[in-house]
């Protein structure tokens, strides 16, 4: 690709962006949501039509695509990240859809079935061409996607953030197919936030800054400081802002004692002072967001106490939980945060417009004025207020749903992965908005599953696993080791002398950390964390 450009009306998405892919490699493509990769990704799939001066040549042939069939027969597939897949027809007709083999005038399906075999056994699917698509898991639809591009004979193969809804375990064998491919022939071109990932699969990694190339290097030149140098333009070290750890000189705002819920989440108590970051870590499946979900009265508890500012507090309801001042930001802002469908305006303004209301009538000027100091205070990248925020990055939907949330005037918030499925510039955001918050004096409760997040931002990490709190670390104590340590119960292990290493089989560290999506680092000068 040399010189793409790409303009939409009063907004120049690419600027002579240039990208060399060869046989048997994996390129990672990597920037800020808004960079331009899924703009240059469409238009080498034949979606957009890239400004004239520009070329796109494959296998040393000019590529003359006007439109995406034109795009596939020249080679190029692309896995969108929303899968583009038809859940009432068979993994075969999938495979073949829009190139159906035909007998006197009719659909050979039997041919499609005999056709879609051979690439489904290459690949160890586990399901078969007549298997409703469906029925399938995320997982099983993705390799149908892949098992249409390799049996189409595609030269290039674009995977637009794969992982995104993958367990670790299904990563891996994504992955282990990603290097098959490879060995294959088949040019990949990775798009991933995923820094882990990216430098375990690709050989070569560009990078595209506000619409224009920044530059290629290989992976032996990679570093997570390179990288995010390159895509936002600043060091590594400017990410986390906290520099002194918090120290309680106050009563705690949120005390929580003995909750529970008899099933997922047994008899857990905690404090949280104002002015106070508590990071919650811990792997997945040990009932973090559990937990969280009955402290905003999303699901029933059945024992224990919450008190809000020294005072027993019943709450059965997320409105409970919001008048007396505790909000919840949840894990899946699409689902159950964002409305996609409405503009930032009516997003920002959701949970207080009632009380502006005269007479039922709602007050729309002062909606407008909230919306713009929220989008000003938390710098949200938005054309205006009435922009729907299904049209925005993932960073931007997350700093709307943030400013909803703030615009009750919370003493407490619970933050459940707050920078899941947004850049590396938006974390940065996001990371100086939580820090903003506690100086203001609010008690933040942070769950992450990224530990280098955990560490960065907390001033206290207390660690769940298997729906109780094992433990606590504070101070100079708070590193990577001594939280997989509390979440592994590998703290537990190595106290005890009584344990039978060879019937109990010990555990393998790499293992817990894959299965709970974790990422473990290494400190030898740790000290032992505290349990409780």
């Amino acid at each position: 690709m040399r010189n793409i450009s790409k303009t939409f009306p009063g907004v120049k998405a690419l600027s002579n962006v240039n990208l060399t892919i060869y046989p048997g490699e994996v390129h990672a493509l990597m920037g800020e949501n808004g960079a331009g990769k899924s703009t240059l990704m469409k238009t080498l799939s034949g979606a957009y039509q890239a400004d004239p001066g520009g070329e796109i040549r494959i296998a040393g042939r000019p590529m003359k695509a006007s439109g995406p069939i034109e795009a596939r027969e020249a080679g190029v597939s692309i896995i969108y990240q929303e899968l583009a897949l038809a859940p009432n027809l068979t993994v075969a007709e999938n495979i073949y859809l829009n190139r159906e083999p035909r007998r006197g005038g009719f659909i050979d399906r039997a041919a499609m079935v005999a056709g879609s075999e051979g690439v489904l056994q290459r690949l160890g699917a586990t399901f078969t061409p007549r298997t409703l698509v469906g029925s399938l898991s995320i997982a099983e639809q993705q390799m149908v996607e892949i098992c249409r591009a390799v049996h189409a004979e595609s030269k290039i193969l674009v995977m637009d953030e794969p992982t995104t809804a993958l367990s670790s375990r299904e990563s891996e064998k994504l992955f282990a197919i990603v290097r098959q491919l490879r060995r294959e022939g088949l040019a990949i071109i990775y798009i991933s936030h995923r820094m882990a990932e990216v430098y375990e699969l690709s050989d070569r990694v560009s990078v595209l800054r506000d619409g224009q190339y920044v530059g290629t290097i290989l992976r032996s030149e990679m570093t997570p400081e390179v990288v995010v140098k390159m895509m936002v333009g600043r060091d590594l070290s400017s990410f986390y802002k906290k520099q002194t750890r918090f120290r309680p000189d106050k009563p705690p705002v949120l005390e929580v004692r003995n909750i529970g819920d008899g099933r997922r989440v047994r008899d857990v108590s905690f404090d949280l002072h104002p002015g106070e970051v508590l990071g919650l870590a811990g792997l997945v499946g040990a009932g973090r967001t559990e937990m969280a979900r009955m402290l905003f009265g999303a699901d029933p508890r059945t024992t224990g106490e919450i008190r809000i500012a020294g005072r027993p507090v019943q709450i059965r309801s997320p409105q409970d939980a919001i008048d007396v001042g505790l909000v919840y930001l949840t894990e899946d802002r699409k689902a159950e945060g964002v409305l996609l469908d409405m503009s930032a305006k009516d997003n920002i303004n959701l949970m207080i417009c009632s009380k502006d209301a005269r007479a039922g009538v709602l007050d729309l000027g002062k909606a407008m004025q909230r919306c713009r100091d929220a989008i000003a205070a938390m710098k949200i990248r938005v054309a205006g207020p009435e922009i729907t925020v299904g049209s925005l990055s993932g960073g931007n939907q997350q700093k709307c749903l943030l400013s909803r949330l703030l615009e009750t005037r919370p003493m407490v918030l619970i933050l459940d992965e707050p920078t899941r499925g947004v850049d590396i510039g938006a974390k940065s955001e996001i990371y100086r908005i939580i820090d903003d918050l506690a100086k203001g004096g609010a008690a933040v409760l942070v769950i992450s599953s990224e530990l280098a997040e955990v560490v960065g931002v907390s001033d206290r990490v207390i660690v769940m696993r298997e729906g109780h709190l094992e433990g606590e670390v504070r101070d100079d104590d708070i590193n990577q080791e001594a939280i997989i340590a509390l979440a592994t119960a590998a703290a537990r292990t190595v106290a005890s002398e009584e344990v039978d290493r060879s019937s109990a089989g010990g555990f393998d560290l790499g293992d817990q950390a894959a299965a709970g999506e974790v990422a473990v680092g290494h400190n030898p000068g740790a000290s032992r964390p505290t349990r409780h």
